[in-house]
């Protein structure tokens, strides 16, 4: 398979590996770009490549909390501009309301009635690009709840309440003091938008994930030429350190730097007079995941201009 600069650009952009090594790593996986991610951490070139560095769409993600309920949504527009137009914004806050009652499915949530329109939330978007004149999609939600307890939210860099790029939701079952649950709540609501935990334990993780860590430890292991007693040491050493990274229970709280959340939870029981439960969190940052087409402007200029 032919190794396009653009696929090395693609890969240096991704791991932060230099040219020619991405261009070896490339021809070694047959240009298979997650393999050749992978090939690279396995020789200790490239960490994990992080979602950040391929996420570009904008837009708003908003949420809305109602006691024991509470719901994100995330809708993208092409431009920030966009973002801080009052028209959108109002749109956003008023879908995230929706969303309270669409149970997480985002088919469900544009087929809703748009508040006062006569029309549903998909029609309200495609009005809206007709006026403001950029593409918007509705692009994900998620529906959180308690049966006793508090579901607390969180927006980092909010642009209005309840509006930003980062909208976090936390469910916190208890039976206790409300008022010191919520408390704890926001808190780790604001924990979780630094560390990012990908679950709230082990076994709650993308296992197909967690295999594809364990392949990479171990050729890393295997190439340090130790002992297979002592190789497999260390995997399992690396394995339960990548689970302190990734776990919400495991992490160190961001607030104090220095108590697993799972204590800092434990020790808020006292506080809040009941044994607390955290049975749900979401994570959302707008745009991750979502790949955008890089484009050559000065190429795009000289192809309209004719010059060649």
């Amino acid at each position: 398979m032919e190794i396009t600069a653009g696929m090395v650009k693609q890969l240096r952009d991704a791991t932060g590996v230099g040219m020619m090594d991405c261009k070896k790593a490339l021809a070694e996986t047959n240009g298979d770009m997650e393999a050749a991610v992978d090939w690279l951490r396995t020789r200790g070139l490239a960490k994990a490549a992080k979602k950040a560095d391929r996420v570009a769409a904008e837009g708003l993600v908003g949420v809305v909390t109602n006691g024991t309920a509470a719901a994100a949504v995330e809708i993208n527009s092409e431009t920030d501009f966009v973002a801080r137009n009052e028209q959108f914004q109002s749109i956003v806050s008023s879908v995230a309301k929706l969303a309270l009652d669409a149970d997480g499915d985002v088919v469900k949530l544009g087929e809703m009635p748009f508040p006062g329109s006569g029309h549903s939330v998909s029609a309200e978007l495609t009005a809206a690009i007709a006026k403001i004149g950029e593409n918007m999609n509705l692009r994900r939600t998620q529906a959180v709840s308690v049966s006793d307890g508090v579901v607390e939210s969180y927006v980092h860099n909010a642009v209005k309440p309840g509006l930003g790029k980062i909208g976090i939701l936390v469910a916190l079952e208890s039976t206790g003091d409300k008022a010191a649950l919520s408390a704890l709540g926001k808190q780790l609501a604001m924990h979780i938008a630094a560390a990012q935990p990908q679950a709230i334990a082990p076994d709650e993780l993308d296992q197909d994930v967690v295999a594809r860590e364990r392949a990479i430890i171990l050729e890393q292991v295997k190439e340090s030429g130790k002992p297979a007693e002592i190789a497999e040491k260390m995997v399992e050493g690396r394995m339960r350190k990548y689970f302190e990274e990734v776990t919400l229970m495991s992490q160190v709280f961001v607030i104090d730097g220095e108590t697993k959340v799972a204590d800092v939870i434990k020790n808020a029981e006292k506080d809040v007079g009941a044994p607390i439960k955290l049975t749900k969190f979401v994570r959302y940052a707008l745009g991750e995941g979502i790949e955008k087409a890089e484009t050559d402007f000065a190429a795009e200029v000289a192809a309209t201009s004719g010059v060649k």
